[in-house]
């Protein structure tokens, strides 16, 4: 699909789509509770409908009702005999369903799109291999594993992805004995784990967190209990802090105000920092107990990390090319492991359209100016650089066209509706 996006001001409201993030981790929760669970979840994506999908090939039901999914638990008495898991594209469910089949002792076959099998797993499978299980193709698709994995001690750097973190987190209450995981360093991206220990408390699973330093090395020891999950019978998505900073930016960038209704303020959700961020450049700010309104203002560049807000980034950089002076975004490395190397994609995509921006290291640095220039960029089949593009297209003199646009659909296949609601200008081509 080609998006072409002409250069228009936003405004208005719109309202928060559902946490992808935290739906993966309820809908998991439900398939392997000890009663059927009603999750509330207001829209749904291609990742979520992969997560939905290799839990039917386990044994669940998911079934999409008017308000989000009757999900009812799989049957650990009769699981398929060897079950096929899609993952699709999506890095959350590969790296969630792993851990989850080897601890119901599934001999499964899990497939995807190519770019997922590239994408580190090797820190997981090392541990599941040593807890009992083992696994065929790594590194590639079809991945096959073999065995049950044991309760016990885990051991995980911190430098490595949060989701072998919650991985192991999710599989845990389904181990029949308490499971500790030892994670060396500190925690990259560790609000994910908070949004997954918020998972396991609302279906009834004890978990505890201490933290200690022997020597120079911090420690974070996660203590599970391994009594199962216990349907609250009915649950709810929150909105999703991740695609509204899109919103939230794109209202610091134009000349109104946008607001985002559906946010929870107290959310576990590290993209919430958006705020943060766009206070730091200048915007203004107003917050309700559920939504978030950004005004316009004079923007000004300054250093930051994303450390934490990892996904942040391509909409951070946008308004940090158009906002006055250098922005540094710091601890980017991660970014070189999502659906693109993101470093480079964002880098490029900007570019492209006429912004200052240059990777130093892990990190980019970008000198703003007031208005870029437009013209056609490809998503590199990823969501976040398609929606970066389509919001900076409101800072540019000419359209934006981006090819590869239906990249969208793995986290927001609403996005150009909802752009059009604020007032955008987009004119989608199916080729």
């Amino acid at each position: 699909m080609i998006a072409r996006v002409s250069p228009r001001a936003l405004g208005g409201t719109v309202g928060a789509i559902a946490s992808k993030s935290v739906a993966h981790r309820l809908i998991i929760a439900s398939a392997l509770a000890d009663a059927p669970t009603h999750v509330i979840c207001n829209t749904t994506c291609d990742d979520i409908e992969a997560t939905a999908r290799c839990l039917e090939a386990l044994g669940a039901r998911v079934e999409a009702i008017h308000d989000g999914f009757m999900v009812t638990p799989i049957n650990r008495d009769a699981l398929p005999a060897t079950p096929v898991l899609d993952c699709g594209e999506s890095g959350s469910t590969f790296r969630f369903m792993l851990p989850v089949a080897c601890a119901l002792g599934s001999e499964a076959t899990f497939t995807g799109a190519t770019r997922l099998a590239e994408r580190p797993i090797t820190p997981l499978t090392d541990e599941l291999y040593v807890a009992g299980c083992d696994f065929e193709g790594i590194g590639t698709f079809p991945l096959r594993t073999h065995g049950t994995l044991r309760p016990g001690v885990f051991e995980l750097p911190g430098n490595v992805s949060s989701q072998y973190i919650s991985g192991i987190m999710l599989a845990a209450p389904f181990m029949g004995r308490t499971t500790v995981i030892r994670v060396h360093g500190r925690i990259e991206s560790k609000p994910y784990v908070n949004i997954t220990v918020d998972a396991l408390k609302a279906f009834g699973v004890k978990v505890s967190e201490q933290t200690s330093t022997d020597g120079t090395e911090r420690m974070t020891v996660y203590t599970i209990e391994g009594s199962g999950y216990k349907s609250p019978h009915t649950v709810a998505v929150e909105g999703d802090w991740s695609n509204a900073a899109f919103w939230l930016c794109a209202g610091a960038m134009g000349r109104s105000p946008i607001t985002v209704t559906g946010l929870s303020l107290s959310s576990s959700q590290g993209d919430r920092n958006i705020l943060g961020a766009l206070s730091r450049f200048g915007a203004r700010i107003k917050r309700t107990t559920s939504s978030a309104t950004v005004q316009p203002d004079k923007l000004v560049g300054f250093t930051m990390s994303a450390h934490d807000i990892p996904d942040l980034v391509p909409i951070i950089a946008a308004v940090a090319s158009v906002a006055e002076g250098r922005s540094v975004i710091e601890d980017c490395a991660r970014l070189r492991l999502k659906e693109s190397d993101r470093l480079e994609t964002v880098t490029s995509t900007l570019v492209q359209l006429g912004a200052h921006v240059a990777i130093k290291g892990d990190d980019l640095v970008i000198d703003g100016q007031p208005e870029l220039a437009g013209g056609t960029v490809d998503a590199c089949n990823d969501h976040r650089i398609a929606m970066m593009a389509s919001i900076v297209a409101m800072r540019c003199a000419d359209d934006v066209v981006i090819t590869g646009a239906q990249a969208v659909r793995k986290s927001y296949p609403l996005f150009f509706n909802d752009l059009r609601t604020l007032g955008g200008s987009v004119y989608l081509e199916e080729v």
